[in-house]
């Protein structure tokens, strides 16, 4: 699937009636934005050109030719992968005909989470993301359900690095936290549906606070995006229905993985030796001299 595929199938929901049309033919007819020019495709896909530009917008793009080059450089790209890609089919959870099934569904909806969270990989805001934390006074993970699994995970990573990381399950507790924070800290939102209540309610009393807002969630224009300063988008093929969150945990364990590697890539210098230090205490070695 491609980077405009995954785009537009998040974004779906929100399209107008007519930009549906323009969407629906783009996915059925990927092919045909470089054989026919923008009249042609508004004809075909029984809309106007105007839904198509819109479309095109409401997905990312300036317009249909700068959706066309992002499309032409990803399909050239991968026709050079000296191997063909697997397209990996999520199916939710259900009666299988046996074990090995079950494991290749499970590992074929992980490997594509990763993929297609890569696809939409945005080194701008990611480096802006890497920029406020690196600063800020403190630094405040937000995740409610299956989402602070990854919160947690990420907090205990950068305390390993001895940065001034807030974070706590409890949601009065979070709330807390959000209430007291200020135009100096930075807080992390962990949320894949960008529209879970409770996650919302921390997020806009964080940025009443002026805290600068980072938003690891699903492209596609959900609230926390909106709301937020920078977005590190992720992307799960899941339908969420019995499988609960699975392959899009995992698509925000790897994207606050890159965020932890970025900002110690960057700050090599003060953390390596924080590194060091939290590694042999945990393997038991007390013996530490720096």
């Amino acid at each position: 699937m491609t980077t405009v595929e995954i785009l537009i199938q998040n974004m779906y929901p929100q399209l107008s009636k007519t930009e549906k049309l323009a969407a629906d033919y783009l996915m059925r007819n990927i092919d045909h934005v470089f054989r026919y020019p923008l009249a042609v495709l508004a004809e075909r896909s029984g809309t106007s050109q105007g839904a198509w530009v819109r479309l095109c917008k409401a997905i990312g793009f300036d317009g249909l030719k700068d959706l066309k080059t992002t499309l032409f450089k990803e399909i050239k790209s991968s026709a050079t992968e000296n191997s063909p890609a697997t397209e990996y089919q999520f199916i939710d959870i259900q009666s299988h005909e046996n074990l090995t099934s079950v494991a290749n569904n499970v590992c074929g909806c992980s490997i594509r989470a990763i993929e297609d969270t890569l696809k939409l990989f945005d080194e701008k805001a990611l480096e802006k993301a890497v920029k406020k934390i690196k600063v800020a006074g403190r630094v405040a993970i937000f995740g409610i359900n299956a989402s602070s699994i990854v919160a947690s995970d990420l907090y205990a990573k950068f305390l390993r690095i001895r940065y001034p990381a807030l974070y706590n399950a409890d949601y009065h507790v979070s709330l807390t936290i959000a209430a007291n924070l200020t135009p100096n800290d930075v807080a992390i939102f962990i949320s894949y549906s960008g529209e879970t209540p409770d996650t919302l309610k921390i997020l806009n009393l964080a940025k009443k606070q002026g805290a600068f807002i980072i938003a690891i969630t699903r492209p596609g224009g959900n609230i926390a995006a909106n709301n937020s300063d920078v977005n590190l988008f992720v992307n799960s093929p899941q339908t969420d229905k019995r499988s609960g969150a699975m392959s899009s945990r995992l698509a925000q364990f790897v994207m606050a993985d890159i965020l932890f590697t970025a900002i110690v890539n960057q700050d090599y210098d003060r953390t390596e030796c924080y590194l060091e230090n939290t590694y042999l205490a945990c393997r038991g070695d007390h013996s530490m001299t720096k």
